[in-house]
């Protein structure tokens, strides 16, 4: 049976045209999987819903897209996950594409090719389940400077689900299981700081491998039109870059509730998030022999103001606040002022130099045209001055162009940013235990500090994608240039199933970190990889 989709019957005027003769019945029936296979191929992307994360970024370029096309005084997309409820058009619609579909009368090719693994849904609408599969085999070839090439490898096998009862409640949960071998300067970092970036701690696997496991979850209930409430252990990201100075998905996972309310018709949106994270230490509490040590815990509260001036000119402010972090026995001692809602009256008791870390920022994103946007941050932690580093602050400039030159679905993106030395630290050190981080990774800016250029480019041909991000990066240590690293990554692939974002792919990166006549030896990493998974969440290894 050949079924034409409401997308393609607006093209065939005459639909008396359109006749299958029973033999060709009998044909189509008999190569319907090759037939399917082929139209498939020659298919662009469906239509369908993303999950509720900080999506991988090049897939969300799709939602960026979109949202720069609209004029809206209610949509404030510099604060992720983003919240459905609240405006439809935070959905993920790939209406750039135009689909001509095959349908068999077998569902195992839809399943495969177009929608969720497995997808009910009531047709009265008070019900939705989705599940997918989340999977990562990839396979690669690294050499580190003259050093013979070795071999990388990631092996994640896991699920994602979600769904939605009636019109006012949302969950999701995520789990994955990982075996890894990474590139040399990533297993450095790994060593030294006992994680996998942005993914948790480890496991030795086979003498030079990492054995990883994290999951991700949220309830997410809205009890009137304008108030939505988030239960869950996952990440948050403000900022409309591909990093933050404010608050990223950079870190691990953290249990956290975030209250997000709407005023002024939506036009303002206030967030108040309150979490809860680690420092890989125990703090001085005393561990038993041969059990797991207690990790020392820190509360954070996190106030986001969004603004829309009008349908172009949206503009936020930020604090976020490391409070005291929890004793020898692990307690954790919390004054009244944590659960305080209203931001930066926690700035005006405290100040910036207090033990309680504060830092505060500012955002602000300009659509100049539907397909050119302009963007920026900045963040402040110490304007005290009382040390040979100075001020600890930080700043973000970026733009992107969409259908960059009049190509079709062609991004390409550029932003800078500057992070003075001893930000997110407070003050300086003193006080490690608070500073703005979780499992010995920044709350926010990737690198930590220093000076950064990323240039990013995005191309999508029906399924085909093409990536491409430059990163250069000048650091510094006591206000003398310490290294340099230049970070490429260039990605060729295509999308078997946009539901869950599954494609294959091939990969090429490298590294240069050059050391400027210090006493170290500069290092050259270059790796290839070819893929097969399910991109939905940001890695971040250029570093």
């Amino acid at each position: 049976m050949v079924v034409l989709t409401q997308d393609t019957r607006h093209k065939i005027k005459d639909y008396s045209k359109v006749v299958i003769t029973n033999n060709a019945s009998i044909l189509l029936n008999r190569y319907k999987y090759l037939l399917s296979f082929i139209f498939y191929l020659l298919s662009g992307s469906l239509k369908s819903q993303f999950y509720n994360l900080p999506n991988d970024y090049f897939f969300g370029t799709f939602t960026q897209r979109q949202l720069a096309q609209i004029d809206s005084e209610q949509t404030h997309p510099a604060i992720q996950p983003y919240i459905p409820f609240f405006n439809k058009k935070y959905e993920f619609v790939a209406d750039s594409y135009k689909v001509f579909k095959f349908i068999s009368d077998d569902p195992i090719i839809d399943k495969v090719f177009f929608d969720h693994l497995i997808h009910v849904k009531s047709k009265t609408g008070k019900y939705e389940f989705k599940v997918d599969p989340l999977l990562n085999f990839e396979f690669g070839r690294a050499m580190y400077d003259t050093a013979k090439m070795q071999k990388t490898s990631t092996n994640t096998r896991g699920f994602i689900a979600s769904g939605t009862i009636g019109k006012d409640l949302y969950f999701e949960t995520l789990f994955a299981e990982n075996q890894s071998q990474f590139p040399h300067y990533i297993s450095s970092y790994n060593n030294q700081t006992k994680i996998v970036p942005g993914q948790g701690r480890y496991k030795v696997f086979k003498t030079t491998g990492y054995d990883y496991a994290f999951s991700s979850g949220f309830v997410s209930y809205q009890p009137i039109k304008r108030l939505n409430i988030q239960l869950g252990h996952g990440k948050q990201k403000i900022g409309n870059g591909y990093r933050s100075l404010l608050l990223s998905d950079n870190a691990f996972n953290y249990p956290y509730l975030r209250v997000t309310s709407e005023w002024l018709k939506g036009r303002l949106q206030y967030t108040n998030i309150y979490a809860v994270l680690m420092n890989l230490t125990t703090g001085g509490a005393k561990t038993p022999k041969n059990t797991e040590p207690l990790f020392q815990k820190k509360a954070v509260s996190f106030q986001y103001l969004s603004y829309n001036v009008n349908k172009r000119i949206n503009i936020g402010l930020f604090q976020g606040m490391i409070w005291n972090a929890a004793d020898s026995m692990n307690r954790q001692h919390l004054d009244w002022q944590y659960f305080n809602p209203v931001i930066f009256t926690n700035l005006g008791f405290y100040g910036l130099n207090n033990k309680n870390n504060i830092v505060i920022g500012a955002t602000a994103n300009v659509k100049i045209t539907h397909k050119i946007s302009v963007y920026g941050q900045f963040m402040g932690d110490d304007f005290s001055n009382k040390t040979s580093l100075g001020n600890a602050f930080g700043y973000q400039v970026g733009a992107k162009y969409f259908d960059a030159f009049k190509l079709k679905n062609l991004m390409l993106q550029v932003e800078y940013n500057d992070v003075a030395e001893g930000s997110y630290n407070k003050p300086l050190g003193t006080y490690s235990d608070q500073s703005y981080s979780q499992y010995n990774q920044n709350l926010a800016y990737t690198p930590g500090y220093g000076k950064e250029l990323v240039l990013l480019g995005d191309f999508k041909y029906k399924r085909v994608f093409l990536d491409a991000k430059l990163n250069l990066q000048w650091l510094t240590l006591n206000k003398y240039a310490l290294y340099n690293n230049t970070i490429t990554k260039l990605q060729l692939g295509y999308t078997i199933n946009t539901a869950y974002n599954f494609n294959v792919s091939l990969g090429y990166n490298y590294r240069f970190q050059d050391f400027l006549g210090f006493n170290a030896s500069n290092n050259k990493t270059t790796f290839y990889t070819i893929s097969i998974k399910s991109n939905l969440y940001n890695t971040y290894y250029d570093f």
